[in-house]
């Protein structure tokens, strides 16, 4: 792949993504699998005026070795360093970048309820600090790829073909031409003009119907709103991106009030396997039964993990036609996936979607019902022919997608 090119990638993420501040820390989260592109990112953020970058690396094969070898009590603790690791953040408040190159498949074979009970139990230790700088810092989830997920992605290839092939789909679709930096501010005033007249809309509920089967209804909270592209931090008002790309227009949407039945329109990658062909019933808010033709258990145990795992925590709203699928690829990999369609978010909500979110607590957003929970997954159910209407506040009802299009 062509290194300038590869340049203004890194530079998209350092200073679009994250946004990176003079003086500020900055985090860097990746795979082994592309140290020269991650070195180029940690001199943008230096150029941008980072103090400090480390480099956390992460290797799937060990995490295999550490879930077969482990106990569950040594697995699912933190040391004490590990607390103060995170406790140093909460304080620093840096940066966090994140560079995707996970192989799909990379985790297969493990012991899924050790694994899932062990990261579940980590989770809660490591909830606590986490909630103290929620909206407080920036922080940016990009991707990179590994020879692995290239040949899942395109497994007629070589694999240098395939990894080839893959830096341009991630490219392409992250908006990397030019002016990448133009580009983006371009897409994210759009987003936001759809987010205004969303928002005017006063919208109380959302119905979702479609050829696949799915027939379903979501409650929308009265004081949240419709959120997209950038965001700001809370208290400095540092705008960032925290995903790249981006195509969804999203709310969280009024714990507890759902149902009907939603079918998937693309594959789940979750802790690195796949869950293929599901469904999942919804009653008072809450997920009571699903169906998978592939790990139909791995999707059970995702809806166990914790209380709030079996309710809604995102809706999001992405055109047919976006960049992503239009590419014609399946990624495997939700970052980009979730950008291809339609999507619904199992567990945690977003507490910055409420109006005036910096004057409550936690504690009050989950109150107002915001969902709480340890995770955060995506499945996707957009279709080519799906429908959404909303449900006003005054009564009328406004349709919002029409053949999987935005009806406005």
């Amino acid at each position: 792949m062509n290194k300038k090119r590869l340049q203004k990638y890194a530079n998209l993420i350092a200073r679009c993504g994250a946004n990176v501040q003079k003086g500020q820390e900055v985090l860097i989260n990746a795979e082994l699998d592309q140290p020269e592109f991650v070195k180029m990112v940690v001199d943008e953020c230096y150029k941008a005026g980072a103090s400090k970058v480390n480099v956390d690396w992460s290797y799937q094969p060990l995490m295999k070795s550490h879930v077969r070898y482990c106990s569950k009590k040594v697995l699912g603790d933190l040391d004490k360093w590990q607390l103060e690791k995170w406790e140093h953040q909460a304080e620093a408040l840096p940066c966090k970048i994140y560079l995707m190159s996970e192989d799909p498949d990379g985790l297969a074979g493990i012991n899924q309820k050790k694994y899932a009970e062990c990261m579940a139990s980590r989770s809660k230790l490591i909830k606590p600090i986490r909630n103290r700088m929620e909206n407080k810092y920036q922080w940016c989830i990009a991707a990179v790829p590994s020879k692995e997920w290239a040949k899942k992605v395109f497994p007629g290839e070589r694999v240098g073909a395939a990894v080839e092939k893959l830096w341009e789909a991630i490219l392409s679709t992250s908006r990397v031409d030019d002016d990448p930096i133009e580009a983006w501010r371009k897409h994210n005033q759009d987003l936001k003009e759809r987010c205004d007249y969303l928002n005017a809309l006063r919208i109380k509920e959302l119905k979702y119907k479609s050829k696949s089967g799915t027939d379903f209804r979501v409650g929308l909270l009265p004081d949240a709103v419709f959120m997209a592209g950038g965001e700001e931090t809370f208290g400095r008002g540092v705008y960032y991106n925290p995903n790249i790309p981006t195509e969804e227009v999203f709310t969280s949407p009024r714990r507890g009030d759902a149902d009907g039945i939603v079918y998937s329109s693309k594959p789940l990658s979750y802790g690195g396997q796949l869950i293929d062909k599901f469904w999942i019933k919804f009653e008072g808010g809450r997920a009571v039964d699903v169906g998978a033709e592939e790990n139909e258990s791995l999707l059970r145990e995702l809806i166990a993990m914790d209380e709030g795992a079996a309710y809604l925590g995102e809706c999001a709203l992405v055109p047919y036609s976006s960049p992503i699928r239009e590419s014609g690829l399946l990624f495997y990999n939700t970052l980009f996936d979730e950008n291809a369609a339609c999507h619904l978010a199992l567990g945690r909500g977003f507490t910055n979607v409420l109006r005036d979110y910096e004057r409550y607590s936690e504690e009050e957003a989950h109150e107002r019902g915001i969902n709480d929970s340890i995770v955060h997954e995506d499945f996707m159910i957009g279709t080519e022919d799906m429908s959404i209407t909303a449900l006003c506040e005054d009564g009328i009802e406004v349709k919002i997608f029409e053949n999987g299009e935005w009806a406005f």
